[in-house]
């Protein structure tokens, strides 16, 4: 039977299955929660930024740093970013390693705390308040501001200062909700939204290669990018996450909340945007150094038109000038193209964004539509600025100079922008002041006034305004020399006192006589001790005449010690005859200035005294004498033994040859092949042998036309230019090259043969450089001095071994003048050294004397004495000269010879305008030791037998190396360079007579306590701020 349905019970559901699905959904319901309060969180956090703030605030509690002395081992240096290049700070390890190598240390340096190091060590850039502004400040020694600049120029000083258009519009186009008030503890390095659509197309990128990939950065980190990251750009996103979070760290620095950050962001970024560069601008930084550079604009009257209400009367100003610095906030995403050849597509977009601007109400209509009318043009590129005197600025230059290369750098521009202070040695006030005495002294009533017209000084109708000054003033205290004054009269960027090699004339005979005194020392040591007996069986060498005397003075003296023969050896005679000397590879003839001179007999105390040129022509040759025998044994070796007189022969002709090798190279290289030829041939007479020989030797290849077509154009206008084709082919045959050796062609055609073979080579190789051309012509070189070989010249090679023996003589003197600071590789391998034709340099010269006043200890030379890097910053370093030991260069007996030489010129000889002492205004008198010189540049013409033909004054100068009582030291030099040299017979008493009348310039200098002078720390001086008004 069957039952109905709608009776059946259905059965109870039991056990685990129910259990299960009640936990599924509850844990979907737990998850769709959590979902849902993760992502509340998410939004509340994106929103507020309250969980960074307090962590990241509590992170930067512990970031610091502190300044100590001595160097420091916790301490981070940047990496290459453009501002950490700029203002230096990457540099520093560099610097502090050329500055330790030149006598500085670390007299302090910031201490980085352990946070701030960890921040570093795990990749992120230092926080700190970084510098909008910053470059050099140079301080004098009594510190005085010298030079200030800062780059860059113009700057917000704080937010309030900034046009609020100008604000508006930059947060409307790069970060839209940086200042929003409602968000207190924002972080402003990561706007959620414009970083997430980043993401996305870049995602989008990976598959659509085509795909824009606009940036997601915000101003602050933007700011990074600019200042820290390689080359200013974001190369991969490690470095972009990199600049996220330095920016974040940055921004809590001072708390969790962050309205003052971000404000001080938008204003560090208008001042820190780059701008790409213009010519005599460099790179342009800022909102204000680009409107300055791209439109010419005064960055305070953009400021005060950009601040005023719109009205009708200043709308279309307020347009143009609004268009204007929108047009380089939009440049900044692409500065080099945008502002140079894709400056219309910037026009364009500037177009777009003023719409968009007015759309969103940042703009008003009105102002909109004068910015789309307005025509905004760059500038044109800026004029190279206006220097002012270069004489003013000689005490800066030389500051600038010194720290080029203290700190291994070689340009200004990169100098300039360094974030530092620096203190020189020099004293400004002093410094102007002399100068303003330079410069009266090249008028006539300044040289009248400080008794410039006289005696061996300015005739009456002689114009003092060709003449051009330098002076140098060292100071010694406490263990080294500080440079004090240098400056000179030339309104150029030249330094006279270091920049040139000068005659300074008979200054040169303190040199020689200090380098006389040092082999006379080695003599003693040599000899000293020996026994009569013992000095009879030394036999010197028979030109070496420095021997001889020291041997006969030891034998016949009771007094052996060094500073008696060292005062014998100046009481020494000499003749002071003009005569021919065989120097310098041949005869020269020397004069004294005064004539009376000629023919007198005088020791080297009274010719050093009253400066006469023979005695010390002749003290030079018997010290070339006695070091070309210590450089190259007794002269018998070296002239009788064949080996070596081979050796010497061969140094000549290798020598030799090459001097004409680079003179014909310098003549006919870098010309056309016909050219080359044509140049020769115009000092060739013009004889068919001697124009065939050329053509032939020049050109061995060409062909019988080509020999033809030229021989008849060189003969052209001569009774030979009819010769017919058959005498032509006749001449090509003769004087082919193969005929005759190098010489034989030389001596045809009455050319130089190696001049003939260097035209030759240049023609087969037009562009072969000068060491090539001198190694492949050895053969030839030697060839052409295979005459000097033959044994009928034996007295001609004999010339030829002294003068390459005394060339290793020159070579030992100017060793020991470059040990005592002479300035140049070389000396001129000439007697005439002694007299001022090797040159010096006044600032070279100080330092010789400032030798002697030191007691011959050679102390530093300071010009720069602190350097302060990156003030207030994490990388902050102070360098300050060490305590530097003296170097004992000269013995005590040398000085005492010296010292009392130097007075004695000016007591009785030629300075003697200063017997009576240095006067200083109130009446205090400093005894003055010295030694004068005049230099008399000529170009000279001799014939056969040193004949002279011709004589033309190139440069005449008047010098005085000083010392000032016990501290102060220098040189003063008058010169007067062709073509005005000739007008002028003033000597160095005009040197004398003007370093006599500058002692009330000096006196401040002179009269300062020594205690005084030292700069104390304090605030430096500041290139004014830009305001709006």
């Amino acid at each position: 039977m069957n039952r109905p349905l709608n009776h059946r019970i259905l059965p109870r559901v039991t056990g685990s299955a129910s259990v299960w699905t009640w936990i599924k959904w509850s844990l979907l319901a737990a998850l769709v929660i959590a979902i849902a309060i993760i992502a509340r969180l998410v939004m509340t956090e994106i929103e507020t930024s309250r969980l960074q703030a307090h962590y990241l605030s509590e992170l930067t509690r512990d970031v610091g740093y502190t300044v100590e002395a001595g160097a420091s081992d916790h301490i981070r240096f940047p990496a290459n970013g453009p501002y950490d290049q700029r203002l230096g700070y990457s540099m520093i390890p560099a610097f502090q390693q050329h500055l330790l190598a030149r006598g500085f240390v670390v007299g302090k340096q910031a201490r980085d705390s352990q946070r701030m190091l960890s921040l570093a060590d795990h990749g992120l850039f230092l926080p700190y308040e970084e510098k909008d502004q910053a470059g050099l400040t140079l301080f004098d020694s009594t510190g005085a501001p010298l030079f200030a600049t800062v780059f860059p120029q113009r700057v917000y000083t704080d937010f309030d200062t900034v046009p609020r258009v100008i604000a508006d519009s930059l947060l409307f186009i790069e970060d839209r909700y940086l200042l929003d008030a409602n968000q207190p503890n924002r972080n402003p390095a990561i706007d959620w939204g414009r970083f997430s659509r980043a993401l996305a197309d870049q995602a989008m990128h990976v598959v659509n290669h085509h795909q824009a990939r606009p940036g997601g950065s915000t101003l602050a980190t933007q700011i990074e990018k600019f200042r820290h990251s390689p080359d200013g750009r974001t190369a991969t996103p490690p470095e972009k996450l990199r600049q996220i979070a330095s920016a974040s760290v940055l921004a809590y620095l001072n708390g969790p909340q962050t309205m003052l950050a971000r404000r001080a962001i938008l204003v560090r970024y208008l001042n820190s945007v780059p701008l790409a560069a213009r010519p005599h601008v460099g790179e342009i930084t800022g909102i204000g150094d680009g409107l300055a550079a791209w439109y010419g604009r005064d960055f305070n009257d953009v400021n005060r038109i950009l601040s005023a209400p719109t009205s009708g009367d200043n709308v279309d100003e307020q347009g143009k000038t609004f268009r204007e610095v929108l047009s380089l906030i939009i440049a900044q995403r692409a500065p080099s193209y945008f502002l140079n050849r894709g400056y219309p597509a910037l026009q364009k977009l500037t177009d777009s964004y003023l719409r968009l601007l007015s759309n969103g109400g940042v703009i008003s209509p009105a102002l909109r539509d004068a910015a789309l009318a307005a025509q905004i043009e760059r500038s044109a590129p800026p004029a190279a600025a206006h220097v002012q005197s270069f004489v003013s600025r000689k005490a800066i230059s030389s500051a600038r100079a010194s720290l080029l290369s203290a700190l291994g750098i070689s340009d200004l521009y990169q100098l300039d922008q360094l974030d530092l202070e620096a203190t020189s040695t020099l004293d400004n006030g002093v410094q102007q002041a002399v100068a303003e005495r330079l410069a009266q002294a090249s008028t006539r009533d300044g040289a009248q006034a400080a008794g410039l017209y006289g005696f061996e000084m300015l005739a009456p109708k002689d114009d003092p305004s060709h003449l051009t000054y330098s002076f140098t003033l060292y100071e010694h205290r406490n263990g080294a020399n500080m440079l004090r004054v240098q400056t000179d009269s030339v309104n150029q960027p030249f330094d006279v006192n270091r920049g040139g090699r000068i005659n300074l004339g008979s200054t040169a005979k303190l040199r020689t006589l200090i380098t006389y005194l040092q082999i006379v020392s080695d003599l003693h040591a040599r000899y000293g001790d020996l026994s009569n007996a013992q000095l009879a069986k030394v036999k010197p060498d028979p030109i070496d005449g420095l021997s001889r005397w020291a041997l006969d003075y030891l034998s016949h003296t009771r007094d052996r010690s060094l500073q008696a023969m060292l005062d014998a050896a100046v009481e020494r005679k000499y003749s002071a005859s003009p005569d021919v000397f065989y120097t310098g590879g041949g005869a020269q003839v020397f004069s004294n200035f005064e004539k009376s001179d000629n023919g007198r007999i005088l020791t080297l105390h009274a010719a050093f005294e009253h400066s006469v040129n023979l005695v010390f022509v002749r003290l030079m040759r018997d010290i070339v004498h006695y070091e070309m025998l210590q450089a190259a044994g007794p002269s018998s070796s070296w002239l009788g033994d064949p080996e070596q007189r081979k050796h010497y022969l061969e140094q000549f002709v290798d020598a030799e040859s090459k001097v004409y090798v680079k003179r014909y190279y310098t003549r006919y290289a870098g010309k056309a092949p016909d050219d080359a030829l044509a140049l020769m041939l115009q000092d060739v007479r013009k004889s068919p042998p001697k124009i065939a020989t050329v053509l032939r030797s020049v050109a061995p290849n060409e062909s019988l036309a080509w020999f033809s077509a030229q021989m008849r154009a060189h003969l052209k206008g001569t009774p030979a230019a009819t010769l017919s084709d058959d005498d032509l082919a006749a001449l090509y045959a003769k004087y082919a090259i193969e005929r005759f050796n190098l010489n034989d062609r030389g001596y045809i055609a009455s050319v130089h043969p190696l001049a003939l073979w260097t035209l030759n080579y240049l023609r087969a190789h037009p562009n072969a450089p000068l060491g090539e051309v001198q190694r492949e012509s050895r053969d030839a070189r030697f060839y052409t001095y295979s005459w000097l070989y033959k044994t009928r010249y034996h007295a001609t090679q004999d010339r030829r071994i002294r003068h390459m023996v005394e060339l290793r003589a020159y070579g030992e003197i100017t060793k020991a003048w470059r040990a005592l600071g002479y300035p140049f590789a070389e000396v001129t391998p000439s007697y005439a050294a002694a007299i001022g034709a090797s040159g010096d340099q006044p600032d070279a010269l100080a330092k010789l004397i400032g030798l002697i006043a030191n007691g011959g200890q050679k102390a530093p030379t300071e010009t720069i004495t602190r350097l302060d890097f990156a003030k207030g910053t994490p990388y902050e370093t102070r360098f300050v000269r060490a305590v530097a030991q003296p170097q004992p260069m000269l013995s005590p007996e040398i000085v005492n010879v010296a010292r009392t030489l130097l007075r004695d010129v000016v007591l009785n000889g030629t300075a003697r305008r200063l017997a009576g002492g240095f006067t200083l205004p109130d009446g205090k008198t400093l005894q003055v030791y010295g030694k004068t010189g005049t230099g008399d540049q000529r170009f000279n013409v001799y014939a056969r037998g040193a004949r002279l033909i011709e004589s033309r004054k190139v440069n005449r100068s008047g010098t005085f190396v000083f010392m000032l009582g016990d501290r102060f030291f220098g040189v003063l030099t008058a010169t007067a360079h062709e073509p005005y040299a000739a007008r002028y017979d003033f000597t160095s008493a005009m040197a004398v007579q003007l370093l006599k009348s500058m002692a009330p310039a000096l006196a401040p200098l002179i009269e300062r306590p020594v205690t005084a002078g030292t700069r104390t720390t304090g605030p430096a001086p500041q290139a004014a701020p830009v305001e709006p008004s």
